[in-house]
Protein backbone atom coordinates (compact mmCIF):
# COMPACT_ATOMS: atom_id res chain seq x y z
CA UNK A 1 0.00 0.00 0.00
CA UNK A 2 1.36 3.23 -0.41
CA UNK A 3 2.43 6.16 2.13
CA UNK A 4 -0.65 8.12 0.94
CA UNK A 5 -3.46 5.51 1.39
CA UNK A 6 -1.77 4.06 4.69
CA UNK A 7 -2.11 8.18 6.38
CA UNK A 8 -5.51 8.29 4.68
CA UNK A 9 -6.18 5.20 6.61
CA UNK A 10 -4.66 6.11 9.63
CA UNK A 11 -6.19 9.46 9.56
CA UNK A 12 -9.74 7.44 9.12
CA UNK A 13 -8.93 5.44 12.14
CA UNK A 14 -8.12 8.82 14.26
CA UNK A 15 -11.18 10.61 13.53
CA UNK A 16 -13.83 8.81 12.60
CA UNK A 17 -13.66 5.67 14.28
CA UNK A 18 -11.37 6.36 17.81
CA UNK A 19 -13.88 8.81 19.10
CA UNK A 20 -14.82 9.27 22.94
CA UNK A 21 -17.98 6.81 22.32
CA UNK A 22 -15.43 4.43 21.94
CA UNK A 23 -13.53 5.27 24.99
CA UNK A 24 -16.54 5.04 26.60
CA UNK A 25 -18.02 1.74 25.27
CA UNK A 26 -14.39 -0.14 26.16
CA UNK A 27 -14.20 1.16 29.85
CA UNK A 28 -18.00 -0.15 29.81
CA UNK A 29 -16.78 -3.35 28.92
CA UNK A 30 -14.43 -3.71 31.76
CA UNK A 31 -17.07 -2.58 34.18
CA UNK A 32 -19.40 -4.12 36.34
CA UNK A 33 -23.08 -3.78 34.59
CA UNK A 34 -24.14 -7.23 34.67
CA UNK A 35 -26.22 -6.77 31.89
CA UNK A 36 -24.53 -7.26 28.35
CA UNK A 37 -27.94 -6.47 26.80
CA UNK A 38 -28.40 -3.01 28.89
CA UNK A 39 -29.77 0.29 26.73
CA UNK A 40 -25.89 1.64 27.26
CA UNK A 41 -23.95 -1.66 25.75
CA UNK A 42 -26.72 -1.45 23.04
CA UNK A 43 -26.08 1.89 22.05
CA UNK A 44 -22.23 1.08 22.31
CA UNK A 45 -22.09 -1.62 20.33
CA UNK A 46 -22.01 0.22 17.02
CA UNK A 47 -18.55 1.79 17.60
CA UNK A 48 -16.70 -0.87 18.87
CA UNK A 49 -17.66 -2.81 16.09
CA UNK A 50 -16.25 0.32 13.86
CA UNK A 51 -13.44 0.33 16.16
CA UNK A 52 -12.34 -3.16 15.89
CA UNK A 53 -12.70 -3.05 11.77
CA UNK A 54 -10.21 0.15 11.78
CA UNK A 55 -7.69 -1.88 13.83
CA UNK A 56 -8.17 -4.69 11.05
CA UNK A 57 -7.88 -2.53 8.61
CA UNK A 58 -4.31 -0.77 10.09
CA UNK A 59 -3.34 -5.02 10.90
CA UNK A 60 -4.07 -5.99 7.12
CA UNK A 61 -4.15 -3.16 4.77
CA UNK A 62 -1.32 -4.41 3.05
CA UNK A 63 -1.64 -8.58 3.34
CA UNK A 64 -4.38 -8.94 0.27
CA UNK A 65 -7.37 -10.90 -0.03
CA UNK A 66 -6.46 -14.27 -1.44
CA UNK A 67 -4.08 -14.90 -4.00
CA UNK A 68 -4.64 -17.96 -7.11
CA UNK A 69 -1.99 -20.13 -5.43
CA UNK A 70 -3.82 -20.41 -1.85
CA UNK A 71 -7.07 -20.93 -3.76
CA UNK A 72 -5.79 -23.23 -5.83
CA UNK A 73 -4.03 -25.51 -2.87
CA UNK A 74 -5.45 -24.02 0.41
CA UNK A 75 -8.01 -26.63 1.98
CA UNK A 76 -12.03 -25.82 2.41
CA UNK A 77 -12.12 -24.55 5.85
CA UNK A 78 -9.44 -22.27 5.55
CA UNK A 79 -9.98 -18.61 6.64
CA UNK A 80 -9.74 -15.16 5.17
CA UNK A 81 -7.11 -12.71 6.81
CA UNK A 82 -10.07 -10.52 7.23
CA UNK A 83 -12.56 -12.95 8.60
CA UNK A 84 -12.12 -12.63 12.28
CA UNK A 85 -13.23 -8.83 12.40
CA UNK A 86 -15.23 -9.22 9.19
CA UNK A 87 -17.39 -11.89 11.68
CA UNK A 88 -17.51 -9.43 14.48
CA UNK A 89 -18.42 -6.54 12.34
CA UNK A 90 -21.94 -8.14 10.74
CA UNK A 91 -24.45 -5.33 11.86
CA UNK A 92 -26.39 -5.15 8.62
CA UNK A 93 -26.25 -1.35 8.81
CA UNK A 94 -22.17 -1.47 7.57
CA UNK A 95 -22.53 -2.71 3.98
CA UNK A 96 -18.98 -4.02 2.10
CA UNK A 97 -19.58 -0.94 0.03
CA UNK A 98 -19.33 1.70 3.05
CA UNK A 99 -16.33 -0.49 4.31
CA UNK A 100 -14.38 0.15 1.21
CA UNK A 101 -15.35 3.56 1.28
CA UNK A 102 -14.21 3.94 4.69
CA UNK A 103 -10.94 2.57 4.03
CA UNK A 104 -10.22 4.46 0.82
CA UNK A 105 -10.19 1.51 -1.02
CA UNK A 106 -11.90 0.57 -4.65
CA UNK A 107 -15.56 -0.05 -4.93
CA UNK A 108 -17.42 -3.54 -3.93
CA UNK A 109 -17.37 -6.31 -5.91
CA UNK A 110 -21.19 -7.83 -5.42
CA UNK A 111 -21.40 -11.52 -5.91
CA UNK A 112 -24.29 -13.46 -7.80
CA UNK A 113 -25.35 -16.92 -7.77
CA UNK A 114 -28.11 -18.29 -9.78
CA UNK A 115 -29.97 -21.11 -7.78
CA UNK A 116 -32.17 -23.75 -8.82
CA UNK A 117 -33.50 -26.30 -6.48
CA UNK A 118 -30.30 -25.55 -3.96
CA UNK A 119 -29.12 -27.87 -1.24
CA UNK A 120 -27.35 -27.47 1.89
CA UNK A 121 -24.28 -26.54 0.16
CA UNK A 122 -25.59 -23.01 -0.75
CA UNK A 123 -26.23 -22.47 3.21
CA UNK A 124 -22.68 -23.93 3.93
CA UNK A 125 -21.38 -21.11 1.28
CA UNK A 126 -23.35 -17.92 3.04
CA UNK A 127 -22.37 -19.28 5.94
CA UNK A 128 -18.36 -18.93 5.26
CA UNK A 129 -19.21 -16.30 3.49
CA UNK A 130 -20.91 -14.69 6.47
CA UNK A 131 -17.56 -15.32 8.41
CA UNK A 132 -14.89 -14.02 5.89
CA UNK A 133 -17.45 -10.54 5.61
CA UNK A 134 -18.50 -11.00 2.02
CA UNK A 135 -21.73 -8.77 2.30
CA UNK A 136 -22.78 -7.53 -1.23
CA UNK A 137 -24.07 -10.99 -2.43
CA UNK A 138 -27.33 -11.54 -4.52
CA UNK A 139 -29.21 -14.75 -4.88
CA UNK A 140 -31.45 -15.53 -7.57
CA UNK A 141 -34.04 -18.44 -6.92
CA UNK A 142 -34.35 -19.37 -10.52
CA UNK A 143 -38.24 -20.55 -9.95
CA UNK A 144 -37.26 -23.33 -7.60
CA UNK A 145 -40.97 -23.65 -6.52
CA UNK A 146 -42.46 -24.27 -3.03
CA UNK A 147 -40.76 -27.52 -1.89
CA UNK A 148 -37.50 -25.44 -1.76
CA UNK A 149 -39.26 -21.90 0.07
CA UNK A 150 -38.13 -23.37 3.56
CA UNK A 151 -34.14 -23.37 2.38
CA UNK A 152 -35.01 -19.50 0.83
CA UNK A 153 -35.98 -18.77 4.14
CA UNK A 154 -32.92 -19.42 5.69
CA UNK A 155 -30.89 -18.01 2.52
CA UNK A 156 -33.37 -14.61 3.25
CA UNK A 157 -32.10 -15.08 7.01
CA UNK A 158 -28.66 -14.65 6.07
CA UNK A 159 -28.44 -12.28 3.53
CA UNK A 160 -30.92 -9.75 6.08
CA UNK A 161 -28.32 -10.14 8.42
CA UNK A 162 -25.32 -9.26 6.20
CA UNK A 163 -27.31 -6.55 3.74
CA UNK A 164 -27.93 -9.25 0.81
CA UNK A 165 -30.40 -9.64 -1.54
CA UNK A 166 -32.96 -12.32 -2.81
CA UNK A 167 -34.74 -11.89 -6.04
CA UNK A 168 -36.73 -14.17 -7.29
CA UNK A 169 -37.97 -15.77 -10.93
CA UNK A 170 -41.83 -17.09 -10.54
CA UNK A 171 -40.87 -19.86 -12.93
CA UNK A 172 -37.62 -21.74 -14.21
CA UNK A 173 -36.24 -19.35 -16.61
CA UNK A 174 -32.54 -20.70 -17.01
CA UNK A 175 -28.99 -19.60 -15.60
CA UNK A 176 -28.42 -17.07 -18.41
CA UNK A 177 -31.64 -15.34 -17.48
CA UNK A 178 -30.80 -15.64 -14.01
CA UNK A 179 -27.43 -14.37 -14.27
CA UNK A 180 -28.99 -11.17 -16.49
CA UNK A 181 -31.63 -11.00 -13.42
CA UNK A 182 -28.40 -10.30 -11.06
CA UNK A 183 -26.70 -7.97 -13.64
CA UNK A 184 -29.56 -5.59 -13.93
CA UNK A 185 -30.21 -5.34 -10.42
CA UNK A 186 -26.43 -4.68 -9.51
CA UNK A 187 -26.34 -1.94 -12.64
CA UNK A 188 -29.20 -0.16 -10.76
CA UNK A 189 -28.43 -0.56 -7.23
CA UNK A 190 -24.03 -0.47 -7.31
CA UNK A 191 -23.26 2.28 -9.29
CA UNK A 192 -19.87 2.02 -8.54
CA UNK A 193 -19.41 -1.39 -8.60
CA UNK A 194 -16.44 -2.06 -10.93
CA UNK A 195 -18.07 -5.39 -12.18
CA UNK A 196 -19.54 -8.69 -10.32
CA UNK A 197 -18.63 -12.14 -9.73
CA UNK A 198 -20.82 -14.97 -10.51
CA UNK A 199 -20.62 -18.24 -8.70
CA UNK A 200 -22.59 -21.31 -7.82
CA UNK A 201 -24.84 -22.55 -5.64
CA UNK A 202 -23.43 -26.22 -5.65
CA UNK A 203 -19.96 -26.48 -3.56
CA UNK A 204 -17.59 -26.22 -6.69
CA UNK A 205 -16.53 -22.74 -5.84
CA UNK A 206 -14.83 -22.11 -2.29
CA UNK A 207 -15.11 -19.27 -0.86
CA UNK A 208 -11.05 -18.24 -0.85
CA UNK A 209 -11.58 -18.97 -4.73
CA UNK A 210 -14.35 -16.36 -4.85
CA UNK A 211 -12.26 -13.90 -3.11
CA UNK A 212 -9.18 -14.62 -5.67
CA UNK A 213 -11.42 -13.81 -9.29
CA UNK A 214 -12.72 -10.86 -6.80
CA UNK A 215 -8.94 -9.73 -6.15
CA UNK A 216 -8.02 -10.12 -9.96
CA UNK A 217 -11.12 -8.24 -11.10
CA UNK A 218 -9.69 -5.21 -9.21
CA UNK A 219 -6.75 -5.63 -10.72
CA UNK A 220 -8.02 -6.12 -13.91
CA UNK A 221 -11.34 -4.25 -14.03
CA UNK A 222 -11.25 -3.82 -17.91
CA UNK A 223 -10.99 -7.65 -18.30
CA UNK A 224 -12.88 -11.04 -18.12
CA UNK A 225 -11.75 -13.04 -15.03
CA UNK A 226 -12.02 -16.58 -15.54
CA UNK A 227 -11.70 -19.53 -12.51
CA UNK A 228 -9.74 -22.05 -14.29
CA UNK A 229 -10.45 -26.07 -12.93
CA UNK A 230 -7.86 -28.54 -13.70
CA UNK A 231 -9.35 -31.34 -15.38
CA UNK A 232 -6.29 -34.14 -15.51
CA UNK A 233 -7.17 -35.01 -11.37
CA UNK A 234 -8.63 -38.70 -10.60
CA UNK A 235 -11.76 -37.15 -9.08
CA UNK A 236 -12.98 -35.38 -11.86
CA UNK A 237 -16.45 -37.07 -13.87
CA UNK A 238 -15.24 -38.20 -17.08
CA UNK A 239 -17.63 -36.58 -18.72
CA UNK A 240 -16.97 -33.41 -17.39
CA UNK A 241 -13.42 -33.27 -18.04
CA UNK A 242 -14.43 -34.36 -22.10
CA UNK A 243 -17.31 -32.20 -22.62
CA UNK A 244 -14.70 -28.94 -21.63
CA UNK A 245 -11.69 -30.07 -23.50
CA UNK A 246 -14.02 -31.00 -26.85
CA UNK A 247 -15.84 -27.46 -26.17
CA UNK A 248 -12.56 -25.88 -25.74
CA UNK A 249 -11.19 -26.99 -28.56
CA UNK A 250 -14.14 -25.91 -30.47
CA UNK A 251 -14.40 -22.73 -29.24
CA UNK A 252 -10.98 -21.97 -30.64
CA UNK A 253 -11.29 -23.33 -33.30
CA UNK A 254 -14.76 -21.22 -34.43
CA UNK A 255 -13.73 -18.35 -32.36
CA UNK A 256 -10.03 -17.85 -31.75
CA UNK A 257 -11.46 -17.68 -28.08
CA UNK A 258 -8.42 -19.80 -25.99
CA UNK A 259 -9.51 -20.33 -22.09
CA UNK A 260 -8.74 -23.69 -19.85
CA UNK A 261 -12.19 -23.94 -19.06
CA UNK A 262 -15.08 -23.13 -21.37
CA UNK A 263 -17.72 -24.20 -18.61
CA UNK A 264 -16.62 -22.67 -15.34
CA UNK A 265 -19.45 -20.81 -13.56
CA UNK A 266 -16.63 -18.73 -11.32
CA UNK A 267 -15.97 -15.51 -13.60
CA UNK A 268 -15.42 -12.06 -12.53
CA UNK A 269 -17.26 -9.27 -14.86
CA UNK A 270 -16.56 -5.88 -15.73
CA UNK A 271 -19.53 -3.09 -15.53
CA UNK A 272 -19.34 -2.18 -19.42
CA UNK A 273 -19.79 -5.53 -20.49
CA UNK A 274 -22.53 -6.76 -17.77
CA UNK A 275 -24.29 -3.86 -19.96
CA UNK A 276 -23.54 -5.13 -23.35
CA UNK A 277 -24.26 -9.38 -21.40
CA UNK A 278 -28.12 -8.43 -20.99
CA UNK A 279 -28.44 -7.83 -24.46
CA UNK A 280 -27.12 -11.17 -25.98
CA UNK A 281 -28.97 -14.29 -26.50
CA UNK A 282 -29.17 -17.44 -24.45
CA UNK A 283 -31.15 -17.70 -21.68
CA UNK A 284 -29.66 -21.28 -19.93
CA UNK A 285 -26.17 -22.71 -19.65
CA UNK A 286 -25.50 -22.01 -23.42
CA UNK A 287 -25.26 -18.70 -22.14
CA UNK A 288 -22.00 -18.80 -20.81
CA UNK A 289 -20.53 -20.02 -24.05
CA UNK A 290 -22.22 -16.87 -26.15
CA UNK A 291 -20.47 -15.03 -22.96
CA UNK A 292 -17.20 -16.22 -24.57
CA UNK A 293 -17.75 -15.54 -27.96
CA UNK A 294 -18.56 -12.12 -26.85
CA UNK A 295 -15.20 -11.14 -25.69
CA UNK A 296 -13.36 -11.66 -29.14
CA UNK A 297 -11.65 -7.99 -29.68
CA UNK A 298 -13.44 -6.72 -27.35
CA UNK A 299 -11.78 -7.67 -23.69
CA UNK A 300 -9.18 -9.44 -22.64
CA UNK A 301 -9.57 -13.04 -21.02
CA UNK A 302 -7.76 -13.42 -17.76
CA UNK A 303 -7.76 -16.80 -15.63
CA UNK A 304 -6.95 -17.97 -12.23
CA UNK A 305 -6.29 -21.56 -11.08
CA UNK A 306 -8.97 -22.51 -8.42
CA UNK A 307 -9.60 -25.77 -6.68
CA UNK A 308 -11.41 -28.43 -8.52
CA UNK A 309 -14.37 -29.50 -6.32
CA UNK A 310 -16.39 -32.51 -6.96
CA UNK A 311 -18.80 -34.21 -4.81
CA UNK A 312 -18.88 -37.26 -6.29
CA UNK A 313 -17.27 -38.51 -9.62
CA UNK A 314 -19.69 -40.83 -10.44
CA UNK A 315 -22.94 -38.63 -9.72
CA UNK A 316 -22.02 -35.33 -9.30
CA UNK A 317 -25.30 -33.17 -8.89
CA UNK A 318 -25.99 -30.75 -11.30
CA UNK A 319 -28.62 -29.23 -13.33
CA UNK A 320 -26.61 -29.50 -16.58
CA UNK A 321 -28.10 -31.70 -19.03
CA UNK A 322 -25.40 -33.84 -21.28
CA UNK A 323 -28.30 -33.85 -24.29
CA UNK A 324 -30.16 -30.57 -24.14
CA UNK A 325 -27.65 -28.13 -22.79
CA UNK A 326 -24.65 -29.59 -24.92
CA UNK A 327 -26.91 -29.08 -28.00
CA UNK A 328 -27.50 -25.33 -27.28
CA UNK A 329 -23.99 -24.47 -26.54
CA UNK A 330 -22.63 -26.50 -29.99
CA UNK A 331 -25.44 -24.66 -31.32
CA UNK A 332 -24.17 -21.61 -30.90
CA UNK A 333 -20.85 -22.24 -31.36
CA UNK A 334 -21.90 -24.23 -35.42
CA UNK A 335 -23.79 -20.89 -35.57
CA UNK A 336 -20.60 -18.53 -36.58
CA UNK A 337 -19.00 -21.44 -38.75
CA UNK A 338 -22.33 -22.07 -40.59
CA UNK A 339 -22.77 -18.14 -41.10
CA UNK A 340 -19.19 -19.19 -42.89
CA UNK A 341 -20.41 -22.04 -44.77
CA UNK A 342 -23.91 -19.68 -46.32
CA UNK A 343 -21.60 -17.21 -46.96
CA UNK A 344 -19.53 -19.30 -49.27
CA UNK A 345 -22.40 -21.02 -50.88
CA UNK A 346 -24.30 -17.95 -51.51
CA UNK A 347 -21.29 -16.39 -52.93
CA UNK A 348 -21.00 -19.69 -55.22
CA UNK A 349 -24.88 -18.97 -56.11
CA UNK A 350 -24.59 -15.61 -57.32
CA UNK A 351 -20.76 -16.40 -58.81
CA UNK A 352 -22.93 -18.43 -61.19
CA UNK A 353 -26.25 -16.21 -61.69
CA UNK A 354 -23.55 -13.76 -62.49
CA UNK A 355 -21.73 -16.10 -65.28
CA UNK A 356 -24.68 -17.00 -66.46
CA UNK A 357 -26.45 -13.05 -66.77
CA UNK A 358 -22.75 -11.94 -68.57
CA UNK A 359 -22.87 -15.18 -71.02
CA UNK A 360 -26.00 -13.83 -72.15
CA UNK A 361 -25.06 -9.92 -72.48
CA UNK A 362 -21.60 -10.54 -73.75
CA UNK A 363 -22.00 -13.19 -76.53
CA UNK A 364 -21.73 -12.19 -80.00
CA UNK A 365 -19.90 -8.67 -79.02
CA UNK A 366 -16.85 -7.64 -80.65
CA UNK A 367 -14.00 -8.05 -77.46
CA UNK A 368 -10.25 -8.62 -76.77
CA UNK A 369 -10.73 -11.82 -74.81
CA UNK A 370 -13.69 -14.84 -75.56
CA UNK A 371 -16.75 -13.40 -73.84
CA UNK A 372 -16.92 -17.13 -71.66
CA UNK A 373 -13.35 -15.40 -69.88
CA UNK A 374 -14.55 -12.24 -69.39
CA UNK A 375 -17.81 -13.24 -67.85
CA UNK A 376 -15.89 -15.69 -65.45
CA UNK A 377 -13.64 -12.72 -64.19
CA UNK A 378 -16.42 -10.36 -64.02
CA UNK A 379 -18.59 -13.37 -62.19
CA UNK A 380 -15.95 -13.61 -59.93
CA UNK A 381 -14.91 -10.02 -58.83
CA UNK A 382 -18.66 -9.34 -58.11
CA UNK A 383 -18.87 -12.54 -55.57
CA UNK A 384 -15.34 -12.10 -54.48
CA UNK A 385 -16.73 -8.75 -53.11
CA UNK A 386 -20.04 -10.25 -51.98
CA UNK A 387 -17.72 -12.88 -50.44
CA UNK A 388 -15.79 -10.53 -48.71
CA UNK A 389 -18.27 -7.95 -47.29
CA UNK A 390 -20.24 -10.43 -45.69
CA UNK A 391 -17.43 -12.38 -44.17
CA UNK A 392 -16.70 -8.66 -42.94
CA UNK A 393 -19.43 -7.66 -41.58
CA UNK A 394 -21.30 -10.69 -40.36
CA UNK A 395 -19.77 -13.89 -40.14
CA UNK A 396 -16.20 -12.07 -38.13
CA UNK A 397 -17.78 -8.63 -36.98
CA UNK A 398 -14.25 -7.43 -37.89
CA UNK A 399 -12.99 -4.23 -36.15
CA UNK A 400 -10.05 -4.32 -38.74
CA UNK A 401 -9.19 -1.74 -41.30
CA UNK A 402 -11.41 -2.94 -44.42
CA UNK A 403 -8.58 -2.02 -46.95
CA UNK A 404 -6.35 -3.85 -45.03
CA UNK A 405 -8.20 -6.73 -44.29
CA UNK A 406 -9.67 -6.87 -47.85
CA UNK A 407 -5.55 -6.60 -49.41
CA UNK A 408 -4.95 -9.80 -47.48
CA UNK A 409 -7.82 -11.60 -48.48
CA UNK A 410 -7.05 -10.49 -52.52
CA UNK A 411 -4.21 -12.49 -51.53
CA UNK A 412 -5.65 -15.74 -49.59
CA UNK A 413 -7.96 -16.10 -52.33
CA UNK A 414 -4.53 -16.31 -55.11
CA UNK A 415 -3.10 -18.56 -53.14
CA UNK A 416 -6.34 -20.93 -52.17
CA UNK A 417 -6.44 -20.65 -56.07
CA UNK A 418 -2.66 -21.64 -56.54
CA UNK A 419 -2.69 -24.56 -53.99
CA UNK A 420 -6.21 -26.01 -54.89
CA UNK A 421 -4.63 -26.15 -58.88
CA UNK A 422 -1.17 -27.85 -57.67
CA UNK A 423 -2.85 -30.22 -55.19
CA UNK A 424 -6.02 -31.01 -57.71
CA UNK A 425 -3.04 -32.21 -60.20
CA UNK A 426 -0.91 -34.11 -58.07
CA UNK A 427 -3.61 -35.72 -56.85
CA UNK A 428 -5.02 -37.25 -59.64
CA UNK A 429 -1.46 -38.17 -60.61
CA UNK A 430 -0.66 -40.34 -57.81
CA UNK A 431 -4.52 -41.51 -57.56
CA UNK A 432 -5.78 -41.86 -61.10
CA UNK A 433 -7.81 -44.45 -60.17
CA UNK A 434 -9.83 -41.73 -58.38
CA UNK A 435 -12.48 -39.26 -60.33
CA UNK A 436 -10.88 -35.68 -60.85
CA UNK A 437 -13.81 -34.18 -59.38
CA UNK A 438 -13.46 -36.41 -55.82
CA UNK A 439 -9.56 -35.44 -55.80
CA UNK A 440 -11.05 -31.54 -56.41
CA UNK A 441 -13.60 -32.13 -53.94
CA UNK A 442 -11.35 -33.34 -51.20
CA UNK A 443 -8.80 -30.72 -51.34
CA UNK A 444 -11.03 -27.63 -51.59
CA UNK A 445 -12.64 -28.88 -48.68
CA UNK A 446 -9.48 -28.92 -46.91
CA UNK A 447 -8.83 -25.54 -48.15
CA UNK A 448 -11.62 -23.97 -47.04
CA UNK A 449 -11.34 -25.32 -43.60
CA UNK A 450 -8.05 -23.87 -43.43
CA UNK A 451 -9.53 -20.61 -44.86
CA UNK A 452 -12.04 -19.80 -42.13
CA UNK A 453 -9.09 -20.62 -39.68
CA UNK A 454 -6.70 -18.05 -41.80
CA UNK A 455 -9.47 -15.25 -41.86
CA UNK A 456 -10.68 -15.27 -38.51
CA UNK A 457 -6.67 -15.49 -37.41
CA UNK A 458 -4.74 -13.20 -39.64
CA UNK A 459 -8.09 -11.63 -42.09
CA UNK A 460 -10.78 -10.26 -40.21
Amino acid sequence: MSTELEKRVKNLVDTRFFTPDVFAARRLQTSSDPSPFSPARKRLREPLRRAAWSERVKNHVDTGISTPEVCAEAPQTSADPFGEIASANSSPGVSAQERFDMTGMTSVIPVIIPSYEPDERLISLLEDFRSQGIRDVIIVNDGSGDRYDEIFGRVRAILDETGGTLLSHDVNRGKGRALKTGFSYVLKQYPSAVGVVTADSDGQHSTECILSVMKKLREKPDSLVLGVRTFDQEDVPWKSAFGNKLTMKILGYVSGVSVSDTQTGLRGIPRSFMKELLHVPGERFEFETQMLLETAGKYEIEEVPIRTIYDSKENHQTHFNPLKDSVRIYRILGAKFFKYIFASLSSCAIDLVLFALFCRLLRGRDLPLHYVAVSTVLARILSAAYNFTVNYKVVFRSRQSAAGSAAKYVLLALVQMSLSALLVTGGTLILPAVPEVGVKAAVDTVLFLISYYVQRRFIF
